[in-house]
């Protein structure tokens, strides 16, 4: 595996196959990890998208930044939600100042 899937499996949690089956000693509950809120919004710039986007858990927040001009994602957890929605704002309208557009700012699609 490279660095780009240990990055991409760290941020969204994802299982690989050689640890498929094997539980999970610091998992207690499975509701644990379930999203409370879950916020996503896609940004343009001429010919750019990028991504930027808000977990928000029962454990803590992360927010998720997915820049086309950076080869891997950035990733930042949060202890306290609220310091993470005011990053997350902070983000957006540093964004549309440095001339992005918002396509999509909402809960993420699917399908």
């Amino acid at each position: 595996m490279d660095e780009r899937d240990d990055i991409y499996d760290e941020i969204i949690g994802a299982e690989t196959d050689e640890f498929a089956g094997e539980a999970d000693e610091d998992e207690d509950d499975d509701d644990d990890d379930e999203p409370l809120h879950v916020r996503t919004a896609v940004l343009a710039k001429n010919e750019l998208l990028a991504l930027l986007s808000l977990k928000v858990t029962t454990r803590g927040s992360l927010i998720v930044r997915v820049d086309p001009r950076q080869s891997l994602p950035a990733a930042q957890t949060y202890e306290d939600a609220g310091a993470a929605a005011h990053w997350f704002r902070r983000s957006l309208a540093t964004s549309r100042r440095n001339g992005w557009q918002i396509v999509y700012d909402g809960a993420p699609l699917i399908g």
